[in-house]
């Protein structure tokens, strides 16, 4: 267990370097840059403008620009922001718990009804329910998520005014019934994928258990059919879940980039559309190597956590 670790632990810094490596050539590579939004300016000259670009070292060759990057960030310095003049680290920690709070709350509810779904429809294999859940997942997973958040508020906020149209508050009510008012909706929509995919693999998973024979041999001692199911079977058919799990961080981040910008949420997503607009570089790279991190770093969990769920698995 301790060198499989070690060695992922060494793959997921080299990999993180590459992440840094591309993601900052893109970046600075793309067309327009934050000199852009001084060229408006009134009376903004030429030499105005190579003094800012010398102020922000935009002036420098683009290896060094990395370099010089890639230091400060290994100490803590993530730079400042181009639009605001805060520190990155403050910007984005200032973002990431409306993040955190919507990715966390879209999760416990995609586990749940998907596991359930996933569930009752092993059990109930080739029923019209498992039918009808095969359907919604096929439409889920095949709708936009900017899409059907529109459809949400426009059904849910402005034909029936259930629930608020975005935002993280009501203004002058901060309470936490508001606040989860307000989370309600984004997290539906961006659990609405994961739900999708969670019941398909849940039911995959169920039916493959509840053919084995510890499973028969439970029936054949006579105990409930939910002692069976609950206790025996999901158990086991959890097992492959927990890899799953792992892997849908990425499509959660995706996800939570369109549904904070359609629903207006204050979190890292809408600060990364905004950091591209004015193409704040210190923002972005920020945002893309926090996101690396916490995807590499998922994965390796979902590694860890499946060796220590089944001991049958023996890392070497």
């Amino acid at each position: 267990m301790t060198g499989f670790l070690f060695r992922r632990l060494v793959q997921s810094i080299v990999l993180l370097w590459l992440v840094s490596i591309i993601g900052f050539a893109v970046v600075h590579l793309a067309p327009g840059g934050p000199l852009a939004q001084f060229t408006l300016a009134p009376g903004m000259t030429q030499a105005e403008l190579h003094r800012i670009a010398h102020q922000m070292g935009l002036d420098r060759p683009l290896p060094v620009q990395y370099w010089e990057w890639l230091r400060r960030m290994l100490v803590g310095n993530w730079g400042r922001s181009y639009q605001d003049n805060e520190p990155v680290l403050w910007v984005i920690g200032a973002r990431l718990p409306a993040t955190l709070e919507l990715m966390i709350a879209s999760t416990l509810i995609a586990v749940l009804l998907g596991t359930w779904v996933g569930v009752m429809g092993a059990v109930r294999r080739y029923s019209v329910f498992d039918q009808l859940a095969t359907v919604g997942a096929m439409i889920g997973l095949s709708i936009p998520t900017f899409w059907f958040g529109l459809v949400v508020i426009y059904i849910f906020s402005v034909l029936l005014g259930w629930l608020p149209p975005g935002n993280l508050h009501t203004i002058g009510d901060n309470s936490f019934l508001d606040y989860v008012w307000h989370l309600i909706a984004p997290a539906m929509v961006l659990a609405l994928v994961t739900v999708a995919i969670w019941s398909r693999y849940m039911r995959s998973s169920m039916l493959n258990v509840i053919n084995q024979d510890f499973v028969r041999t439970a029936r054949a001692k006579g105990l409930p059919e939910r002692v069976v199911l609950m206790r025996h079977a999901l158990r086991n058919a959890l097992l492959p879940m927990i890899a799953i799990a792992g892997l849908q961080l990425p499509s959660l981040l995706g996800g939570a980039l369109v549904t904070e910008t359609v629903f207006t949420w204050p979190g890292m997503g809408r600060l990364f559309l905004d950091a591209i607009g004015y193409r704040d570089y210190p923002v972005l790279m920020g945002i893309l190597m926090l996101s690396a991190v916490m995807v590499i770093a998922s994965n390796l969990a979902a590694d860890l956590l499946y060796a220590a769920a089944d001991p049958r698995i023996r890392l070497q």
